[in-house]
C-alpha cells in the first residue's frame, strides 16, 4: 500500500514538475533567447536562410559568396546577448535584448574609403578586374576584424494559443545581428 500512495505521490511530483518546466519556458524572453540561439549554433533555419541571401548577393563572385558565407558563420559563433527588459501586456510583449557582434560595418566603411582614396591600385591588369581586385580587399578587411558593436533590439511577440511567438524582425535589426547595421551620423 505504501509502495502505491509513494508512486503515486511520485507520478503526480513529475507531472507537475514537467508541466511547470513547460510554462516556464514559454515566456517572451525564453523565445528571444531561442531565436538569437539558433544563431550561435547555426539551426539549420539559420544557415538555410544565409545560403538564400549569399546565393542572391550578385556583387560577388562564387569565392567571395564563400568566404562571406564563412564570414557570417563566424559572426553568428561569436554573437552573444543580454536581456535587458521584458514588458508583458496582455497578449502582447516587447523584450529588450543588447546584442555585441563583430564590427563589420565600420571595417567596411574603412574599406571603402580607402579604395576611393587608392583607386590606382585598384584599376584592371592581366590577371584581375576592379571588381575582384575591390572583393579581395573588402573580404580580406573583413576577415580581419576584430573589433565588436554592441547594438539594442526591441523584439515584439504575440501570444497565440497560450504560446509566446516572436514577430518578425526587420531588416534593420538583422542588419545590426550580422554587424552591418549603418547609423545615421
Amino acid at each position: 500500500m505504501k509502495k502505491k500512495i509513494l508512486m503515486s505521490c511520485f507520478c503526480l511530483m513529475t507531472l507537475l514538475l514537467m508541466t511547470s518546466c513547460t510554462d516556464m519556458m514559454n515566456t517572451p524572453s525564453k523565445r528571444v533567447e531561442e531565436f538569437l540561439g539558433k544563431y550561435q549554433t547555426m539551426s539549420s533555419d539559420v544557415l538555410t536562410d544565409l545560403d538564400t541571401v549569399v546565393d542572391n548577393a550578385s556583387e560577388y563572385s562564387s569565392e567571395g559568396k564563400k568566404d562571406y558565407k564563412n564570414l557570417m558563420q563566424k559572426q553568428y559563433q561569436n554573437l552573444s546577448y543580454k536581456i535587458k527588459d521584458e514588458q508583458t501586456n496582455g497578449d502582447r510583449a516587447t523584450v529588450v535584448a543588447e546584442i555585441e557582434v563583430f564590427d563589420y560595418r565600420t571595417a567596411l566603411d574603412k574599406a571603402d574609403d580607402y579604395i576611393e582614396e587608392h583607386e590606382d591600385e585598384f584599376e584592371a591588369d592581366e590577371e584581375k578586374t576592379r571588381e575582384e581586385k575591390i572583393e579581395e580587399y573588402r573580404i580580406k578587411q573583413l576577415k580581419a576584424v576584430t573589433d565588436k558593436a554592441s547594438y539594442t533590439i526591441e523584439f515584439n511577440l504575440v501570444k497565440d494559443d497560450n504560446t509566446w511567438v516572436l514577430e518578425e524582425i526587420s531588416d534593420m535589426d538583422l542588419q545590426k545581428i550580422h554587424g552591418l547595421y549603418e547609423t545615421l551620423d
